[in-house]
């Protein structure tokens, strides 16, 4: 009977301690989640231009992401900030699949500025800006925080080096790294998609297109830097590939905010 008493008390006690606990992150994750709705309604434009209802499902993606994803700094801290601008570049792309989670990403790693192929970021040879990791390093996003603060200041132009590189997550999701996001797009969509991505290609490289010629690199590195100008600058890129642009908004699933703007 004693053994009995002291078996429920311990139970007891350890369902009090866990809901204690319980609740004390749950009070952590309302006040987080109130800093990261100031901090996404001061510096997203994309948030910023959403309805009240797309910007309260895009808050629940934010903090969802943050929950799931690891970010940590080397060789510099990672301010509120930093997280909020790397959540918001991983949910950008996915906004029109409110279900989809990075399953091929655990940890977003944060360098102060660019970084040579040895992860090292002092040294001549620094000049990459984000990549996605492969091998050992599976799983692990490396990003410049100097390309990310950038890309969300005014004067970003059509490049964000973050969702550049969460879009090559969304490409190799399908097992593929090839630019064609099997997982996002209707089959039916991929030949019409490839045969638009060549003929751009062939303009990038006679002069005839105002697309960053990294694009031309390979068709993973087109989507991807496609991407960045739908995103950034969809008024503009409607403007000028019409015809991408509604190819895009199809494998996106959404037209981004401030294309009609």
């Amino acid at each position: 009977m004693e053994l009995y008493t002291i078996a429920l008390l311990t139970c007891c006690l350890f369902i009090i301690l866990y809901m204690r606990r319980k609740k004390k992150n749950q009070t952590q994750n309302q006040a987080m989640a109130g800093i990261y709705k100031n901090l996404l309604n001061e510096h997203i434009r994309y948030y910023q231009l959403l309805n009240d209802n797309e910007k309260g499902r895009f808050e629940k993606l934010v903090n969802e992401f943050l929950q799931y994803v690891r970010i940590e700094g080397v060789g510099t801290d990672v301010t509120d900030l930093d997280k909020v601008y790397i959540a918001a570049s991983a949910v950008v792309p996915i906004f029109g699949f409110p279900d989809w989670k990075y399953r091929n990403l655990t940890n977003v790693i944060l360098y102060p500025d660019t970084f040579d192929h040895n992860f090292q970021f002092e040294g001549d040879e620094r000049n990459i800006l984000g990549m996605v990791g492969s091998g050992y390093m599976n799983g692990q996003m490396l990003l410049s925080r100097a390309a990310l603060i950038k890309a969300f200041s005014t004067s970003s132009g059509t490049e964000h080096t973050a969702i550049h590189e969460f879009v090559h997550l969304l490409d190799m999701s399908d097992g593929a790294t090839d630019g064609v996001p099997e997982n996002l797009m209707r089959h039916e969509y991929a030949v019409p998609w490839l045969k638009m991505m060549h003929e751009e290609m062939r303009a990038i490289e006679q002069g005839r297109s105002d697309i960053n010629p990294y694009a031309v690199t390979n068709e993973a590195e087109f989507l991807a830097v496609t991407s960045e100008y739908f995103f950034q600058k969809p008024e503009k890129f409607k403007q000028h590939h019409p015809e991408m642009y509604a190819q895009m908004s199809r494998i996106f699933g959404q037209t981004p905010p401030g294309a009609d703007s």
